[in-house]
Formats: structure tokens, sequence, C-alpha cells
């Protein structure tokens, strides 16, 4: 994903503006650098500097979490780039929620909560036009867009769980959420979660293991011959592309 977002958004009207100061301006005074932002701060307190102006801590927040909210997108949409596009939706969405941040929770839940919020709009966006239009927007076939055996398996599997225990999966084993952060986000008892993420991975034990099994009949070797020593495994980690 590329990082032009931040130089685009903080050259623009959408970041939030601090008090105005009356004093007038020197014209003989060179700019004042920006203050450098450290990057031990937790994401609630820069949330916090930049929700009264900073734009160091926007692009602090950026960079930590361009990539995780792609993926977020990337395992739920095919189109590589619809995913940076609701990404790109992401951030924005937050640029001009700043001035009305709350610290009420963790600032990933809030931010995982927009992108949440944004990808629903965009499935009833594609519903609406498969729909009327009879025919569901072009995405690129998913074996090409992971052709190993065991990312394939995967994501049949995953795609064939009830919706609900597919996204509370993905919370937990990809966007590393607490149980307590997806209860939040999917506001769900918290039993609730734990007990549909157990199901869940059951359910998937059980999808993959025929798989496992079906490819390790066809990887058996013949009398006389040598078995293969790279057998794809069909085990859900978190860099298995869904």
């Amino acid at each position: 994903m590329q990082d032009a977002l931040p130089a685009f958004v903080l050259n623009s009207g959408a970041l939030p503006h601090g008090p105005m100061n009356d004093t007038p301006a020197s014209h003989t005074s060179s700019p004042t650098p920006p203050a450098p932002v450290d990057s031990a701060l937790s994401d609630e307190h820069l949330m916090l500097a930049f929700s009264v102006g900073s734009p160091e801590a926007f692009t602090e927040l950026f960079r930590r979490y361009k990539q995780p909210i792609y993926g977020f997108f990337r395992r739920r949409v095919l189109d590589p780039a619809h995913a940076e596009e609701l990404t790109q939706e992401t951030f924005l969405a937050l640029l001009r929620a700043a001035t009305r941040y709350q610290p009420r929770a963790l600032f990933r839940t809030y931010l995982y909560a927009i992108g949440l919020k944004i990808l629903r709009a965009h499935r009833r966006k594609a519903a609406f036009r498969a729909t009327f239009f009879g025919h569901p927007n072009h995405v690129p076939d998913p074996v090409k867009q992971d052709a190993t055996e065991s990312g394939l398996w995967v994501r049949r599997a995953v795609e064939k769980l009830a919706s609900i225990d597919r996204e509370i999966l993905l919370l937990r084993e990809f966007e590393q959420l607490s149980y307590a952060e997806i209860a939040d986000l999917l506001r769900l008892p918290l039993n609730t979660v734990r007990s549909r993420l157990f199901r869940a991975r059951t359910a998937l034990r059980n999808l993959l293991e025929p798989s496992a099994s079906i490819n390790a009949s066809d990887a058996s070797p013949a009398a006389g011959q040598t078995a293969p020593q790279n057998t794809p495994q069909t085990i859900l980690q978190k860099g298995t592309r869904l």
C-alpha cells in the first residue's frame, strides 16, 4: 500500500485546527519546524494530540496502522484496489471525526470500528449493484490471488463459516484483537464471542482435515518412489492470506 495519504490530507482542509492565536505573526522570523513526535506515545495520546492540531501525530498513527487496516480490508474484499480505497476512506473518516474523539476505548478498537462501518457500506453498495444491475462487480479470480494449495484451502474453508463466526475468527487471529475488543466492536456479549470463536475454530479444523487427508493421499509415493519433502500444511497461520 502506498504511503501518500498523510501528505494529501494534511495539505487539505481536513486537518483539525487548534485555537487561534491573536499574536501578530512576524514576517521576518523563519517558520518553526514541526516538533518531533515521541514514537513511544500511546495511540490514544497521539490521537488526542492530532485532535488539537498536530499533523505529526496523525502521520505516526498512519505509519502504525496503514498496513493492519489494509490487511483488514484485503482479507474481506478480493480486489486489492478496493482494499486500498477502503483503507484511504477509513483514514479520511478518522480525520473528519478527530475533533469529536473521546478516548473511551482503545484507539485501535475505535479505528477498526470505523473500518467495519465502511466495509458494511461497501458491501451494501455491492449488493445493490448486483441486485439492480444483474451482475456483481468484477473481482480477480481467487486462484490468481493465492496460488498456494494451503492458502486456497484455508480461504475456501473460512468462506464456508457463518458470517459472524468468520468475522470473529478474522478479528482474533489476524487483527489480533482481544475478546473484549471484539465484543465491543461487534456489540456482542463477551461469552458469545468466546463460544462463537470456539465454534469457528472447530468448524474450520473440520473443514480443513478432509483437504489435508486428500493432500496426504495424493502425495503418497508409489512403490519404489521417494516421498516428496515439501507437503503443504493446511493450518491457519497469521501469515496465510485470506
